[in-house]
């Protein structure tokens, strides 16, 4: 009896080695399968269901929907200006009006030049921007595995349920797309405290366009938190090198032409446009002094976040230009929902994110391509702090609304209103609703030995 005991142990051996961890996480799916879309640990599953479907759907609106043509032939104008010689920013133009982007926009679009017989295979171009959301998605769907805070039944919104992204991404080809995946890769880079080298991207999604600079005050406190002052300023050369490297040929013939065109913070859009402030009088709209109002507000409200919501120390703010070991309480590396400086409790996606969304509640106008500026962003903003479950369900609709308003071409009073209540809602929340803390995973062996409950505080 002993060698057929060992024939089913030894049988037993091959089976046990069978499993992996994409069969356990399968298995336990189907185990709990209404956790399955409640639960934030399983958002690497619904991920990559979601990533699939996505690059089915992409593929159906490529061949079903017609292409509008809007900038892409402007892009592709404006490169061939500079491959024909011409470093003057001011003499660059397309069929919509003269090159407005940095040069990291130039380079970029110059590879899509060639890549689609100058411009001219626009189906080809459908397909590379098809890819370039798949690209997005990745990135952004590894934000949400870090942060585990949103229930994976949102991302079926995120993903299948908005005809604008769609639209922005493989209908419209604008570059808007590419700086945003350039600006997401930075900052799962700096989820894995490389710093540096996030930095450089996050510089050259800013030469791409310059909305990703509404990131940038939230980066500078998070820069100042891990380093300090002193420390900071070498991260934030980066970011100026690499302007100055990429424009240099455009800064070495007519400096003044480039920073202007490129970087024209006061420039005037058009209300026939405008998704957000269509309710307004067009003399109002066009006024710099509602300008400066919105940008005084803008200010203001990101000074109060990070004051006290970005950084609740008992030192005050000004403690974090200090070298981190001269400070009273030694910080940790920061992560995707922490931030351990002094007392404070503010997560890296949380500080970037609201910054961003901050700077999209005071634009001076947003147009429907500027969509894609904040829309990825929306479900961690919305679930960031804790949930009851009533809410789930007022969330949700908060989420239909504002696609609902983006989708409303061309705008009207009421829909541009509906989108300021429900960023003023999300806003509130942000502010009253401080982002909760995670609970550690703890294994079963950790649960039953003091060692691992140690290990767990």
């Amino acid at each position: 009896m002993a060698p057929a005991g060992r024939r089913r142990g030894a049988g037993a051996a091959p089976s046990a080695a069978r499993r992996t961890p994409l069969r356990d996480t399968l298995r336990r799916a189907w185990r709990d399968k209404a956790q399955l879309l409640f639960d934030p640990h399983y958002t690497p599953l619904v991920a990559a269901f979601l990533c699939l479907a996505e690059a089915a759907v992409s593929w159906w609106v490529i061949q079903r929907v017609a292409y509008t043509e809007i900038d892409w032939k402007a892009y592709m104008d404006e490169v061939e200006g500079v491959l024909n010689g011409t470093t003057d920013y001011t003499q660059l133009k397309g069929d919509t009006g003269p090159l407005v982007y940095p040069a990291g926009f130039v380079y970029i679009f110059t590879a899509f030049y060639y890549l689609t017989d100058h411009g001219s295979n626009v189906r080809l171009a459908q397909y590379m921007f098809a890819v370039l959301y798949l690209v997005t998605l990745l990135l952004v769907f590894r934000i949400y595995c870090e942060t585990k805070k949103v229930p994976p039944y949102v991302f079926f919104f995120m993903c299948c349920a908005s005809y604008r992204i769609h639209s922005i991404f493989i209908l419209r080809l604008f570059n808007d797309p590419v700086a945003m995946v350039i600006l997401f890769f930075a900052i799962n880079l700096f989820l894995e405290d490389r710093w540096s080298l996030g930095c450089f991207f996050f510089s050259l999604a800013v030469s791409v366009k310059m909305n990703i600079l509404l990131f940038a005050p939230g980066l500078l406190f998070l820069l100042l938190t891990r380093f300090g002052l002193v420390r900071t300023i070498p991260k934030l050369s980066i970011c100026a090198v690499l302007q100055v490297v990429l424009g240099l040929p455009f800064l070495l013939e007519n400096p003044s032409g480039y920073l202007v065109r490129s970087f024209d913070l006061g420039r005037q859009f058009l209300f026939e446009w405008t998704v957000n402030w269509r309710f307004l009088p067009e003399d109002l709209f066009l006024d710099r002094r509602f300008h400066l109002v919105l940008l005084t507000m803008h200010l203001a409200v990101l000074l109060l976040f990070a004051l006290y919501r970005w950084n609740r120390s008992g030192e005050g703010i000004l403690s974090i230009l200090k070298d981190p070991v001269s400070r009273k309480t030694q910080p940790q590396p920061l992560t995707a929902n922490t931030v351990f400086f002094l007392d404070s409790l503010t997560g890296i996606i949380f500080v970037l994110f609201t910054s961003n969304f901050i700077g999209v509640c005071f634009s001076r106008s947003l147009h429907y391509q500027f969509y894609v500026w904040y829309f990825h962003t929306l479900p961690y903003l919305l679930w960031c702090s804790p949930v009851k479950e009533l809410a789930h369900l007022l969330k949700v609709l908060i989420l239909g609304l504002i696609e609902l308003c983006w989708n409303t071409f061309p705008s009207t009073g009421s829909s541009s209103a509906a989108l300021h209540v429900c960023h003023a809602i999300i806003l509130l929340q942000l502010w009253y609703g401080s982002p909760s803390v995670p609970e550690p995973d703890v294994s079963p062996s950790d649960q039953r030995t003091p060692e691992g409950q140690k290990k767990t505080k």
